[in-house]
């Protein structure tokens, strides 16, 4: 038996059956206060991984110096360390995305915060190598989760019609923390401010100090009514999101209109990987395809061009160690402002032409970067603007397919679709990149630089034309929409969108 719902939510009924509401409710919410907490609450963590990332590119060359603290050499920064650091973040998001899925929103990206700021401050007391590159696995395993339990919670809270921009806006922030630590590592390197084995020290305490503001922040971030529905608790969803409206009429001044439509659910409490692999193969196969392109496309052109970044300018055009944060800024500024100008047209011009296209731009402007060095037509700040054109695209392209993989599978395998493709193809081009290509940038030779680069800009490519034929439509469409929850009781009409029901 079905329960019978009322005007403004879910009512629950014994069999575990529930009509609900509560995702129309929450798509036709106008922009409020209410989502900028969410946005400040979720978001800011990019730009705290940002600035600890970019922190530990920067001062590679100062830790592998004599006095520094630690016996390490740049290479086993930028190459084996930054490959622990992903490895973390994969088998993190794996985990945290089981739990997610099974315990709520909530619950996990406040844990996966306090893991992440324990293993940072950790590593800021590093005194021999193992600690350092144990803390650099453990910091990833943090963020990885981050990645799964903030991404599905920000799509499920933010209605439809800003959805892309909003999640590519919040993921293009990690470049703000980036920018952040390439100024911030410019300080900590000046010796006449710091000795040796002080100043990268109090680079990753600043960041643990930021944490725990965003921590406090984000306490008042709500569980997804969404999750809360589907797993038996549809009266704390329908609360929540009568709370959420009360608040957001008395702030416009006016009555909201009435929902589009409802759903009825067979409530559950927990997926097993059976089925979700069942559904993101079996019945979204051209997904499938589709997630790990874009994820294996923007690893490993990101690792091409930022892990040996530092090395390329230092080896290649004699920039001295503590400038090479300015640079670093700069293109920075170009990833962050990639999805902040384009984010909008995801929404508007559509998935499908605004990801293929960033893709391929920014693989043929990569290509385009590869042969004017190979020719010696570039210096350091020429050199840097390119970089800076091609990551406006590729950040916004980045961005899209964590976007893409967390809106185009069923409610219940969220989290657990966006941990599988971030960890497989970022083990294949995170873990593998930083390793290939550590040893082409700081080889000397500039053909190894180029194949580095045209590695990276060839998968890209390759992602783009994907992208070309298999993105889906889901501009401005219900999550439910595009993808039918597993637990949707049967459409007794016959007419839901097909789209919604296969790959």
């Amino acid at each position: 038996m079905t329960a019978q719902a009322s005007s403004s939510g879910s009512v629950p009924a014994s069999t575990g059956t529930v009509t609900t509401a509560v995702p129309a409710r929450l798509d036709r919410l106008p922009w409020s206060r209410w989502h900028w907490m969410i946005v400040i609450g979720l978001g800011t963590v990019w730009i705290l991984d940002g600035l600890e990332v970019t922190i530990v590119g920067n001062v590679a060359g100062r830790i592998a110096e004599d006095g520094s603290g630690l016996d390490i050499s740049s290479a086993q920064i930028t190459g084996l360390a930054a490959a622990l650091y992903v490895a973390g973040a994969c088998s993190g998001a794996l985990f945290f995305g089981w739990l997610t899925d099974r315990h709520g929103r909530k619950k996990l990206f406040m844990i996966t915060l306090v893991v992440y700021l324990a293993a940072t401050a950790l590593t800021a007391v590093s005194f021999e190598s193992w600690w350092f590159f144990l803390f650099r696995f453990l910091t990833g395993f943090g963020i990885g989760g981050e990645y799964a339990a903030i991404n599905s919670a920000i799509d499920e809270l933010i209605p439809s019609h800003y959805r892309g921009r909003v999640d590519l806006i919040i993921n293009g922030s990690y470049w703000l923390g980036a920018i952040g630590g390439a100024l911030l590592s410019i300080v900590m390197l000046d010796t006449d401010i710091f000795a040796k084995d002080v100043g990268w020290r109090l680079s990753f305490a600043l960041g643990v100090i930021l944490g725990l503001v965003v921590l406090l922040v984000r306490r008042h971030v709500p569980e997804s009514p969404r999750w809360q529905f589907i797993h038996g608790q549809g009266e704390k969803a329908d609360a929540l999101v009568s709370s959420v409206e009360r608040e957001i009429e008395r702030e416009k001044g006016r009555e909201l209109p009435p929902p589009a439509g409802e759903i009825t659910i067979h409530q559950r409490k927990s997926i097993g990987f059976g089925l979700i692999a069942k559904t993101v193969f079996g019945r979204y196969p051209r997904r499938a395809v589709l997630g790990l392109s874009l994820f294996i496309g923007q690893a490993f052109l990101y690792n091409a061009i930022t892990f040996g970044f530092g090395t390329i300018l230092i080896t290649f055009f004699d920039v001295p160690t503590g400038s090479t944060g300015y640079y670093f800024a700069v293109i920075a500024a170009g990833n962050f402002c990639g999805p902040l100008v384009l984010g909008p047209l995801f929404d508007t011009v559509g998935r499908r032409i605004m990801i293929s296209s960033t893709y391929l731009l920014s693989g043929l402007l990569l290509f385009g970067t590869a042969w004017l060095f190979d020719r010696g037509s570039l210096t350091a700040t020429t050199m840097t603007a390119c970089w800076c054109v091609v990551l406006f695209f590729a950040s916004a392209g980045a961005s899209s397919a964590y976007l893409t993989v967390s809106e185009i599978f069923p409610m219940e395998t969220r989290a657990m679709a966006i941990a599988f493709f971030y960890a497989l193809g970022t083990a294949a081009g995170g873990i593998s990149g930083p390793l290939l290509f550590a040893d082409l940038t700081e080889s000397g030779v500039v053909g190894d630089t180029v194949l580095a680069f045209r590695i990276g800009a060839g998968l890209m490519c390759a992602a783009g034309l994907v992208a070309a034929f298999l993105a889906v439509k889901a501009e401005r469409r219900s999550l439910e929409d595009i993808a039918e929850p597993l637990s949707a009781a049967p459409d007794p009409s016959g007419t839901a969108d097909s789209a919604a029901r296969t790959g």
